[in-house]
């Protein structure tokens, strides 16, 4: 029997025996939406729910989860350790300051990915005071990681930064 790939299925190689299951209950897991866990950490004007992470299917280096900010809601600054972070947004409009003085800024609308390298003192704020700004999160680790900066003094008027891609240099 060959796979997509042409590959035969019996001769999947890999480091790991397969489970006395054979993966029906640890391989692929579906977590559906109505399904989340809220009892996560939250910033107030916010609601985080975990959908993947250590002890909801044994995620190793992974957290994945939705953030929803409530109308003209927003963060204190804050980081998050040696974790790389990643925002879908679905629905809203994020804006985004970070610096060591929130200095900069960048908005994200529908559609957009924003990433977050590891300790960038940031600020997530929703950008819309009627509607609240829905994301898909995930973070480069199982547990969650926050550490709150209220020393910061954000700058009164940010620098807007727009995205350059570095491979596609025009």
């Amino acid at each position: 029997m060959s796979d997509s790939c042409g590959t035969s299925a019996d001769a999947h190689p890999h480091p790991h025996p397969a489970p006395s299951d054979g993966w029906k209950h640890e391989g692929v897991r579906v977590i559906p939406g109505n399904s989340l866990d809220a009892d996560t950490h939250s910033t107030p004007g916010m609601n985080r729910a975990a959908a993947v992470n250590f002890a909801r299917v044994g995620a190793q280096k992974i957290w994945a989860g939705t953030v929803h900010i409530h109308a003209d809601a927003k963060t204190g600054a804050h980081h998050h350790g040696h974790l790389e972070s990643v925002i879908y947004v679905v629905k809203g409009r994020a804006r985004m300051r970070w610096g060591e003085k929130l200095e900069f800024t960048a908005e994200a609308g529908p559609g957009d990915f924003i990433y977050v390298p590891p300790y960038v003192p940031h600020q997530e704020i929703n950008a819309n005071a009627h509607e609240t700004l829905e994301c898909v999160l995930m973070r480069s680790d199982s547990e969650a990681v926050a550490i709150n900066l209220p020393g910061i003094e954000p700058v009164e008027q940010p620098t807007t930064v727009k995205w350059i891609d570095p491979t596609h240099v025009e």
